[in-house]
């Protein structure tokens, strides 16, 4: 057993994964919540005790001031801490750093997104091997348990995918993620995670198709689908995390990822980019003020987390996979549906955040347990999907599947 969480970070996702850590608190042990600004550490805190979400009253649910970049700070509140297992849900700015401080102290690592470096933006495929992988051999060496991208997409969808490989497949012809959040939030325009690593994944378009990488321009691919619960929605083709190792670690003809817009969305979107305000160049005002355009943009759009109390409606996350088993053609959806609203209730965030921020914490359930111990980096589709999933349900995202496969007719 693993005892002893450090959550890093303290938006919308840490949010959750602290109310869900706290209800599992018997299993994890004392949670640690660690960002540079203590007071949103606190509020996170503060939420999870009104909730009355820590199970055993008698473990320690604090918080710690951290620049995570700071690895030899990261390392003495490592061990100051005894933590056993990180959470990483800081920004993707920071999981090398973070990486390399639990290699250094061998505890057990997990985040939910692909790193980035601020200087550099989609860069070539595959993105997992340009820093995540390059640490494989010495996570290995040393025995540490790295789980990647343990978030919903990336995250879940990959266990659907592994789930998909291990029961319903025989042969895999094409893997299709989907995302779409059909709520309602209030504001003009807003973005459901932070703006600036949002926005970063709107540059250009890599996708895994006839088993090679292709580039293609932002949003010129659309799809309406029919997604259970929120009917027909418009998705776009788009990059993603986990297209990087799926294409490595299942064997399909073409992986591809979607993401709900709506008309306005697109529209604000693409304002936005022609004005020149998703630049991440610097620029000077005519007061000679330098201004990062995009770091301007995410000041001035509503904080993520603060659309928790006015949402409504659900997200639909899915993965529609086609091939076959025992010689006949299979369809199926493997997917999961959120509710906004009741996800405020339970701990005061909304879908998008939820759907993020229980799943790391589900894999540190597993890490805590020796269910998932694989002394090495993996990705979520190198794990065993049932534990996971099953860990899911129990903490409020249940697995649906759907057989999509059209009726043959005479």
């Amino acid at each position: 057993m693993k005892k002893n969480v450090m959550i890093i970070g303290a938006g919308g996702v840490a949010h959750v994964a602290a109310h869900k850590a706290a209800m599992n608190n018997d299993i994890l042990g004392d949670i640690c919540i660690a960002s540079r600004t203590k007071e949103k550490c606190d509020a996170i805190i503060e939420s999870v005790l009104r909730k009355g979400h820590l199970k055993n009253p008698t473990g320690r649910l604090y918080s710690a001031q951290l620049d995570a970049l700071d690895i030899p700070a990261t390392i003495n509140l490592i061990k100051d801490t005894k933590t056993e297992i990180v959470i990483n849900l800081g920004s993707a700015f920071l999981n090398m750093s973070v990486l390399e401080a639990c290699i250094e102290t061998g505890v057990a690592y997990i985040d939910t997104a692909i790193h980035e470096d601020p200087d550099k933006v989609c860069e070539e495929p595959p993105w997992y091997a340009n820093y995540e992988w390059k640490r494989k051999e010495r996570c290995a060496e040393k025995g540490i348990t790295a789980i990647l991208g343990a978030g919903f997409d990336p995250g879940v969808v990959n266990a659907y995918c592994a789930l998909a490989v291990k029961r319903y497949f025989d042969k895999i012809d094409t893997i299709d993620i989907m995302d779409v959040n059909a709520g309602k939030h209030g504001k003009f325009f807003a973005t459901n995670f932070d703006p600036e690593i949002n926005f970063r994944e709107f540059k250009k378009v890599w996708t895994w198709i006839d088993r090679q990488w292709i580039s293609k321009p932002v949003h010129s691919e659309k799809w309406v689908y029919d997604f259970p619960l929120v009917g027909r929605q418009p998705v776009y083709l788009t990059g993603h995390d986990e297209l990087h190792s799926l294409s490595k670690n299942i064997d399909a003809d073409s992986i591809r990822f979607w993401m709900g817009f709506s008309d306005h969305y697109i529209n604000c979107f693409n304002v936005l980019k022609k004005i020149g305000l998703l630049s991440v160049k610097p620029v000077k005002t005519a007061e000679g003020v330098e201004v990062v355009p995009l770091k301007l943009l995410k000041a001035v759009l509503p904080d993520p987390s603060s659309l928790a109390p006015n949402y409504t409606g659900f997200t639909c996350i899915g993965v529609l996979v086609k091939g076959q088993k025992a010689g006949k053609p299979k369809d199926i959806f493997i997917y999961n549906t959120c509710d906004h609203a009741a996800c405020y209730k339970e701990v005061e965030s909304q879908a998008i955040s939820y759907t993020a921020g229980v799943p790391p914490a589900a894999a540190a359930i597993l890490v805590a347990k020796g269910v998932w111990n694989p002394k090495t980096m993996v990705n979520v589709e190198e794990l065993d999907p049932d534990p996971f999933l099953q860990v899911l349900d129990r903490l409020g995202l249940p697995t649906q599947i759907e057989d999509r496969t059209p009726v043959e007719t005479e």
